[in-house]
């Protein structure tokens, strides 16, 4: 067993710490999380229009398109929220002027998704003749497309910077005024290379990476078993060897996670029945039914601390019991520590993988519906839960017999470590 962790520190530590740390890696990741304020704040008004006390219900009807309208304007264009962050990020991490290149990002994902649509006047009883933008190509579905915006349109910017192919001001002008110049003939370029892919060469940059990339969402992000639990071992052993999980698998799961949970708000928010909607494995799901105290169902293994013999491992409990109920995990995966040790790794891989499984066939069975909204991580996970799926009871039931579950998985495990502590203290 010590061979085979060397190994792992050797061999595939370095590698995964490479590609954690990557620029344009680390730029999607921190694109993507910040939307979540707004992805989380237009899941409450879905919430709110689909209260299930009927009183509060038929009180609400009259308003049901106005509450609609804070979700289309949030997770409905989430894509184009995702690009200005994202070229930002990225914009930040080469000492660029973020504000600039986030805005030139939008103009780049705009013109090469967002294609008017031509309304003739035969079409005036729908509505009236003009352009349009339609707002679907915004959302989640466009995510590829605007992480290949916001990267690209940087690089662009940074290379024609580097090669002072700009305007340069007198020293003394302010700084915003200087910025604004200097973009200028960053801008145009950028506008025109977008330009002439989209509508010269008529090339729809969403639409290829959709077909190329749908396929691989279909594994790790969708209704596949197989693929949902490989997805839960890749972040679950990441984290056994000391490298966040999500940071390392985000970059390529996040993408399908957050068109999976928008399309499942937005079918729900059109009046498609909670069991009845497009993915399983969101985010969410994992969240609510499987990370219980946070990646590994950990709050099973503090409560298990909290009544330890062990001083240090009942003080530790005492500790991370209550980051634990709101799903932040840090303190007992390096203090106990969980990473590069054997005994507690096994649980913390297991675990999940038995509660993922039962939480799908849960699912399918229709005992349980699927995830139609975001709450915040830090939601205790049964409440998560039962307000995730609809108001769902059976969901609150099912997460907390999953704790339990974990403490079953956990608890032969435990005993061994203790009796480890024991015999050092």
């Amino acid at each position: 067993m010590d061979n085979f962790v060397n190994l792992l520190n050797a061999k595939v530590l370095p590698v995964a710490n490479k590609i954690g740390t990557q620029r344009h890696m680390t730029a999607i990741r921190r694109g993507i999380i910040s939307t979540l304020p707004l992805t989380i704040v237009g899941s409450f008004f879905t919430l709110i229009n689909n209260i299930p006390i009927e009183s509060v219900a038929n009180a609400l009807l009259p308003y049901k398109e106005i509450l609609d309208i804070p979700f289309r304007y949030t997770v409905g264009i989430l894509a184009l929220y995702a690009t200005f962050g994202i070229a930002s990020s990225l914009a930040e991490s080469y000492k660029l002027d973020k504000l600039t290149n986030g805005m030139l990002a939008v103009l780049a994902f705009l013109v090469s998704t967002a294609a008017p649509i031509h309304v003739t006047e035969d079409a005036k009883n729908v509505i009236d003749a003009g352009r349009y933008i339609n707002i679907a190509n915004l959302s989640a579905s466009s995510l590829f497309a605007s992480i290949v915006a916001g990267l690209l349109s940087v690089e662009m910017y940074r290379f024609l910077k580097n090669r002072n192919i700009t305007i340069k001001m007198p020293a003394g002008v302010p700084p915003e005024v200087s910025n604004s110049f200097v973009a200028l003939i960053p801008a145009a370029i950028i506008l025109l290379f977008f330009w002439i892919v989209r509508y010269i060469f008529d090339f729809d940059i969403s639409a290829v990476l959709g077909t190329l990339l749908m396929p691989l969402k279909g594994v790790l992000v969708g209704n596949s078993l197989f693929g949902g639990l490989l997805t839960i071992f890749l972040i679950t052993g990441f984290w056994t060897l000391g490298i966040h999980g999500a940071a390392i698998v985000g970059p390529v799961v996040r993408p399908f996670w957050e068109m999976s949970i928008a399309q499942n708000m937005s079918e729900f928010a059109g009046g498609t029945n909670a069991h009845h909607l497009s993915t399983i494995f969101t985010e969410q799901f994992l969240q609510w039914f499987i990370w219980l105290g946070g990646a590994g169902g950990t709050l099973a293994l503090v409560v298990l601390f909290m009544f330890s013999k062990s001083a240090y491992l009942k003080d530790l409990g005492k500790l991370a019991i209550l980051p634990g109920l709101f799903n932040i995990n840090e303190p007992v995966i390096f203090g106990a520590p969980i990473v590069m040790n054997p005994i507690l790794g096994i649980p913390f891989i297991v675990g999940p993988l038995v509660t993922g499984t039962l939480s799908y066939i849960m699912t399918v069975t229709g005992v349980v519906p699927m995830m139609m909204a975001r709450l915040p991580f830090t939601m205790p996970g049964p409440l998560g839960a039962f307000m995730s799926t609809n108001w769902s009871i059976p969901a609150m039931i099912l997460s907390c017999v999953n704790f339990l579950i974990d403490l079953a998985i956990y608890y032969p495990f435990f005993k061994v470590f203790e009796k480890q502590q024991l015999a050092k203290e």
